[in-house]
This record gives C-alpha cells, structure tokens and sequence, in this order.
C-alpha cells in the first residue's frame, strides 16, 4: 500500500488539506494527535519524559504541555532527545494501523515529516505552504499562543525553501476552493 505523506509548517492547514483526502475515502493518521495520546498513555514513553524532564512534565498524569512546550522549543537539544523518544513509537504505531487499512493508499499527516527524514518511508510527499502572515493569524485563532511563541515553533521547522525540493506536490493553501482542486487533482495522479 503506498504511504502519502502530508506536511507543512505550523498553520499551514496541513490538517485542513488531510481532511479533504478523507473527504475523499482515503484513509489518514495524525502523527502528532497519536503521539500526544502516547505521551499520555504509554508507560514506557512517560517514564522516559519523566526522567528526561523532572516529575512536573506530568500532572495527574497527564501531559503538561504547556511546561514541555516552553522547554523544548527553547532547547533543540531536549527536542531532539523528546523526539527521539516519542518518534519511533509512533512510527510502529503507523505501521500496524498502516496494514489494517484496505485503500490504494494512506495519508500520514506530520509536521516534521522532511527534518525526522520520515519523508524516506513515504512514496509520495506533499507540503502544504501559505505565506507566513496567514500562518501566524490562523494559529492565532486557534491556540491560546503568543507571536513569540508560534515563532519559537517556526524557528524549530525548516522553511518551505528547503522542503520544496524534497515534496512530489506542493499545495499552496490560501484559498480553500484552489485549496480542494488541487486534492483532487493530486488523488487521481497518486491514483494512477
């Protein structure tokens, strides 16, 4: 079965643009939904966190967040180690969900799907792109963040400059009726 990946930078709609696939009776997983239900579900994996962040990573057991997130986006080394963590369990998990699919194909929407080189196990890549102010206005809306803190996120991330010669397709999401087009245009190349 073949591996579509989607990716792009923080507010880019990339989930937005999975959605349309599914839309479409492709089948998607979201790495970073499965990895947060990991970071609270796996013994293994929160142990890990524990040990590599103290014990106020957690909060009656249950990730916290916003402690993690002001770390690593602030330490490339402790998300390195984090990802290090948390990335491997994810990919198996992919894998087994991946088999029990019946579909020509499968999305699997990362945001770090060119600098984890998670790119390599797909055979096709997509990356969604808008314009930087767009991006910022829409995680404005939708995260209680900061500029800072959304440009923090963006500094971890590579720019479009260099995912673009690593992606099959490059969807430039601005407007969501160009948006959907180009989905469906992408489906019957994958398709064929």
């Amino acid at each position: 079965m073949k591996v579509v990946g989607i990716t792009g930078g923080i507010g880019s709609g990339k989930s937005t643009v999975a959605q349309m696939f599914k839309k479409l009776g492709i089948p998607i997983y979201i790495a970073d939904d499965e990895a947060k239900k990991m970071m609270n579900t796996n013994e293994t994996i929160k142990k890990e966190i524990i040990s590599l962040f103290g014990k106020e990573a957690y909060v009656d057991g249950v990730l916290n967040r916003s402690y993690i997130s002001k770390i690593v986006f602030s330490n490339k080394l402790l998300l390195s180690k984090l990802n290090k963590i948390v990335h491997p369990a994810v990919a198996k998990h992919f894998d087994d969900w991946k088999d029990k699919q019946k579909s020509p194909y499968v999305i699997k929407e990362a945001a770090i799907l060119f600098e984890n080189g998670g790119y390599k196990r797909c055979d096709y890549t997509i990356l969604v792109s808008a314009p930087l102010e767009i991006r910022i206005q829409r995680v404005l809306k939708r995260d209680m963040v900061t500029v800072e803190q959304i440009q923090s996120r963006i500094d971890n991330q590579w720019t479009d400059a260099q995912k673009i010669p690593l992606a099959d397709f490059v969807i430039n999401n601005i407007d969501l009726s160009k948006t959907e087009l180009k989905v469906c245009e992408i489906n019957k190349k994958i398709l064929n």
